[in-house]
């Protein structure tokens, strides 16, 4: 389904947002104060609008109350970002996605109702540092300080057996969410499907429940 996105602040990371978004088949609207980086995504967006987006009146004047989503990306003024976070709220934005410089500011824009905050760096880092300390782990996703979603290479020794005869969920607290081999997926899959060499299933648990299974399970 078509969704409309308000990109604000385009630099690297913004900008690969708005690619992305159109190259998914949404209208975007991207906004900079720099004519350079919105020149540099006039082909990737329905309307590029050099603007400080930090003033009410300009976020009035383009009409982006009435966008499905706001992605808030200014990264090298936080004043900026922060008003700007703050104005789309009162606009009555429903989803603002906003990227935050560290930890304080991640709290700050928490507390003005920011919907989503994101920090780029760090959340690859821990990904990053996640995939190195494991040969085994292909795909990491942090849900909360003590969850994540994990997807993980099947061993030989799991290989042509069920999910009820390995009884994962029952022996480490993890549960299997999904069995993918290539490009198909088998989601929710069944106590009676079987896994085969070359597997990965992707399981979501307790960080410390995950890292046991990857030692011993696997």
């Amino acid at each position: 389904m078509k969704k409309e996105f308000v990109v604000i602040g385009l630099g690297r990371f913004g900008a690969s947002v708005c690619k992305e978004l159109h190259r998914l088949g949404h209208q975007v609207l991207a906004i900079d104060i720099k004519e350079e980086k919105v020149n540099a995504v006039l082909d990737y967006s329905e309307k590029a609008v050099i603007a400080d987006a930090s003033r009410e009146e300009v976020l009035k004047s383009l009409g982006v109350g009435n966008f499905d989503y706001a992605v808030v990306a200014i990264g090298d003024n936080m004043q900026a970002n922060i008003m700007c976070t703050l104005l789309l709220k009162e606009l009555g934005m429903e989803n603002v996605w906003v990227k935050a410089q560290d930890a304080n500011h991640k709290k700050v824009l928490a507390k003005i109702g920011a919907d989503r905050v994101i920090q780029p760096e760090y959340d690859m880092g821990i990904r990053a540092a996640n995939q190195m300390q494991s040969g085994k782990l292909q795909e990491y996703i942090e849900l909360s300080e003590e969850y994540s979603i994990s997807e993980l290479d099947i061993s030989k020794r799991l290989a042509n057996k069920a999910l009820n005869d390995l009884d994962i969920r029952a022996k480490y607290g993890c549960t299997i969410l999904a069995i993918k081999n290539g490009e198909k997926v088998n989601i929710s899959p069944s106590a009676e499907d079987k896994l085969y060499e070359g597997d990965m299933i992707v399981v979501m648990g307790k960080n410390d429940d995950i890292k046991r299974f990857e030692e011993k399970g696997l």
